[in-house]
């Protein structure tokens, strides 16, 4: 393993958190908090793209504090993890970008930003930090219960960036999402406990060995209990009721972070324990499978029934988290290549999205239909932003969106199961509804005639567009490269469903696997060696 690809895997976790504290010690210096955050975000984003490159040849484990596992906690950067992180640090320094655009620092009087939700700088920086910090911690983690601590730092991050502002409607909006979370964590740190009191460990390359081993029925168990947890995460139906509520309320850049981010690592982290614990449970697919279904129908079908672009959206949101599922849930090769380049392309797309609904906010005053018209010919630049990843959503080829339903739906008619075509139609609608509902809202907003007068005097700032547009951008150059990004998840599916390769990167001596051992300094300075049968951390 290079020394210089070693040393990259902590960056995406260390450098946000070490800039989080420098930006909260220097709070009341708003253009340094700027800098540093943005500084920290693109060397993360490069640390990431180094991965991303260096993780194709196999994966790269880092053994935090030098102590072996399972004595200590791991980091894993493979091609799954490496893709993910890198997409999204190119959404997280777009967002932070709009949101210097948007916001001012406190104390400063600048009357010309006073239309749309000013961010309070001084706390957003270090708690964004945080929260991308936590992002990656989950995508790295090879430990179960460190993945449990990479989502109560997303938690803790979340529940202050959308209550942001502290309004009536934000308290009550964060109130639920964090009484939804804290259940998720509950049943995710008590689904911890008994997968530790089975098989003695809770790192993920030695689960892999350890729960074949075990009953099978307590093996299915524990399975449902991690995909309960994971499912509220990520917004399944019939868990997904409190996205659409509380999302909306928060300002547009926090919106965009929620909707691109915090569903996608529960859906990741169904991914890595599907594929590597859990590979062979036909059942439990088949039970993804109907809840993908019901997830993208019952989404979209709320989508369509909304009056407000920003609800519409989180709706959309919850509909497409259906189609990975569905990738995941045929448990192939193929099927799980495009949940992958899915998971990329929603991404970009949605957050996309959300910012621009952020200018639209910010040029026509309200995320209103009814409200809302004419902006075609009052701002028609941002009709084209709106446009492009609308279409990109709804899957209209040759965008990256309609490649990775084809994908999907070809895996499905191959597999050709009764229920896996249920799935093809069902996609098929839920696109088409999909289709129905973005170009009803372009044309509510941009085309027809709005129901009362719109200020034709609101630049746009140019530090809210520029990133919006680079988003966009960067959703069509997923098209542009489609055919190396598909290739390249075919590769992390192929690994990701062989299983041995994660496990023989963090255990290489297959003859000594499960047997940490770490030189350690004893009470008299002396190095002494420690060693675990099984399972813990030091």
């Amino acid at each position: 393993m290079p020394w210089d690809s070693a040393t990259l895997v902590p960056l995406p976790v260390m450098v946000p958190l070490f800039a989080a504290g420098l930006t909260l010690a220097l709070h009341r210096y708003a253009r340094v908090q700027r800098i540093i955050s943005v500084t920290a975000l693109a060397a993360a984003l490069a640390a990431s793209v180094g991965l991303l490159v260096a993780a194709d040849g196999g994966p790269i484990v880092v053994e935090v504090g030098s102590w072996a596992v399972p004595v200590g906690i791991d980091l894993v950067a493979d091609r799954i993890s490496a893709v993910m992180l890198t997409v999204s640090f190119v959404m997280l320094l777009c967002v932070l970008l709009y949101s210097l655009g948007q916001g001012v620092p406190e104390g400063e009087d600048d009357p010309g930003t006073t239309r749309g939700d000013m961010i309070p700088v001084a706390i957003f920086h270090p708690t964004f930090l945080i929260l991308a910090a936590g992002v990656a911690n989950a995508f790295l983690t090879g430990d179960l219960f460190n993945l449990y601590v990479g989502f109560e730092i997303l938690l803790a991050s979340s529940a202050v960036l959308l209550t942001l502002g502290g309004t009536a409607e934000r308290i009550r909006a964060g109130s639920v999402y964090i009484i939804v979370t804290l259940v998720s964590s509950t049943l995710f740190l008590s689904a911890i406990a008994l997968i530790y009191g089975a098989t003695g460990t809770v790192n993920m390359a030695q689960l892999a060995e350890r729960l074949p081993e075990i009953d099978p029925t307590v093996r299915t168990a524990l399975q449902l209990l991690l995909l309960l947890a994971f499912g509220i995460k990520a917004a399944i139906f019939p868990l997904s009721a409190w996205l659409p509520d509380s999302y909306p309320t928060a300002p547009a850049p926090v919106t965009a972070v929620f909707a691109g981010l915090l569903t996608k690592v529960g859906v990741y982290s169904i991914l890595r324990t599907q594929t590597l614990l859990f590979p062979d449970n036909p059942t439990v697919d088949q039970v993804l499978m109907v809840l993908a279904l019901l997830t993208m129908v019952i989404g979209i079908l709320g989508a369509v029934a909304q009056n407000d672009v920003k609800r519409l959206l989180s709706f959309t949101l919850v509909s497409h988290i259906g189609y990975m599922i569905f990738g995941i849930a045929l448990a192939t090769e193929a099927g799980t290549a495009a949940a992958i380049y899915y998971v990329v392309h929603h991404i970009s797309v949605q957050t996309a999205l959300f910012l621009v609904v952020g200018l639209v906010e910010w040029r026509g005053g309200s995320t209103s239909l009814d409200r809302l018209g004419g902006l075609a010919k009052l701002a028609p630049g941002l009709a084209v932003l709106f446009f492009v990843p609308a279409l990109n959503l709804a899957g209209i080829p040759p965008l990256s969106g309609f490649l990775g339903k084809v994908g999907l739906l070809t895996e499905g008619a191959t597999v050709g199961t009764g229920l896996a075509w249920v799935l093809v139609v069902g996609s098929v609608v839920t696109s088409l509804l999909t289709l129905y509902a973005v170009v009803k809202a372009w044309n509510k907003a941009f085309w027809q005639a709005p129901s009362e007068e719109i200020e034709s005097d609101v630049p746009l700032p140019r530090g809210m567009v520029l990133p919006t547009g680079a988003l966009v951008a960067f959703g069509l150059l997923l098209t542009v490269v489609a055919g190396p990004l598909y290739g390249y998840a075919e590769r992390a599916a192929t690994a990701s469903m062989d299983g041995h390769t994660y496990v023989d990167a963090v255990f290489p001596d297959g003859a000594d696997r499960g047997r940490g051992e770490s030189v350690v300094v004893g009470d008299d300075g002396d190095e002494a060696q420690g060693s675990a049968q099984g399972g813990g951390h030091g």
